[in-house]
């Protein structure tokens, strides 16, 4: 059983929220909010919903501007809201959809900004009634949690942050991104051929990557010229310009609940940061995944599991006492 539930934002976003089994009759642990990363989608917590729906209610979120969620209007670039279509990216000039910003375009708008992601999060636990709930979020996903449970304790009983740096990138980091955009082979002839480039032949892959074929393989749809992504990307590089500049450490610190900082072996997230996270966090755990990259949940789902699983039982004691 699939169930998408809507989200209404609180400037008025649709969000689509799923379910991705019947909750049990008498749910034993806190109710689980999953949180994708930067051009992810729910669908890509599937696997781990389904395990998790056993003894508690799970609920994944499409974020704004991804998935099967309203793409936000902007004035700036990324055009206005609703999924990017063929062709050109909407609002951007050019073959590949990276035409220069109309005039004025500068700070990233409201509706990109860290602030409506966070209250989207808070949205989504309200109006389905999930409170407190476990949060478990993947890079992007996982800093909308954090700054979630930092202002909004009462929301969060427990957090996963899987992969997601708390330092600061910079603006050499955002200029890659947007040249890594630029080389996208859009349109890909086939989905397969997309899972290909991205598992293979992207000249960021170092080896063949299985698991990012298959993550990115999910967020392309079949438009009349080919297979393009379901997101614009430039509200994909709008929306990460508001957390590159930035350290994101004094939020960290003030989340008091208890918190479990994941990280692939080969992920973004450097062991010595991730070690110092748990360190800065008032009641931080930390496990790393062997054989995992940046996706950890793709890479390796079953030592996932085996890591969540116990943290996840010592949260429901807790719950329960």
């Amino acid at each position: 059983m699939v169930q998408r539930i809507d989200v209404t934002a609180a400037d008025g976003v649709r969000l689509a929220a799923w379910e991705f089994r019947d909750p049990p009759a008498e749910p034993r642990q806190p109710a689980v909010l999953l949180l994708h990363g930067l051009m992810g989608r729910a669908f890509h917590w599937a696997g781990t919903a389904s395990w998790l729906g056993e003894h508690r209610r799970v609920v994944a979120l499409d974020q704004r501007g991804h998935g099967q969620s309203e793409h936000p209007a902007t004035n700036g670039p990324g055009g206005p809201g609703g999924p990017a279509g063929p062709g050109v990216l909407r609002g951007l000039s050019g073959p590949t959809g990276f035409g220069a910003p109309p005039p004025g375009a500068g700070a990233p708008p409201p509706s990109l900004g860290r602030e409506a992601f966070v209250a989207d999060a808070e949205a989504a636990i309200e109006q389905l009634g999930l409170g407190p709930v476990v949060l478990i979020g993947h890079s992007m996903g996982a800093l909308t949690g954090w700054q979630l449970a930092a202002r909004r304790p009462d929301l969060v009983q427990a957090l996963v942050i899987c992969d997601m740096r708390a330092s600061a990138l910079g603006e050499a980091s955002q200029q890659e991104w947007e040249e890594w955009f630029r080389r996208w082979p859009l349109p890909f002839p086939t989905q397969d051929a997309a899972r290909r480039w991205f598992g293979e032949d992207d000249p960021r892959v170092e080896r063949p990557d299985p698991g990012r074929g298959a993550f990115f393989a999910e967020v392309m749809h079949q438009a009349p010229d080919g297979w393009r992504p379901l997101f614009s990307r430039r509200q994909m590089l709008t929306a990460r310009e508001t957390w590159v500049h930035d350290a994101h450490w004094e939020e960290l610190a003030q989340v008091r609940c208890p918190t479990l900082v994941v990280r692939g072996l080969d992920g973004e997230l450097g062991r010595a940061e991730a070690q110092e996270m748990v360190r800065v966090l008032p009641a931080g755990q930390y496990a790393e995944i062997p054989d995992a990259g940046h996706y950890v949940h793709y890479d390796q789902p079953a030592a996932l599991r085996a890591a969540l699983e116990p943290f996840l039982e010592g949260v429901a004691g807790m719950a329960s006492r």
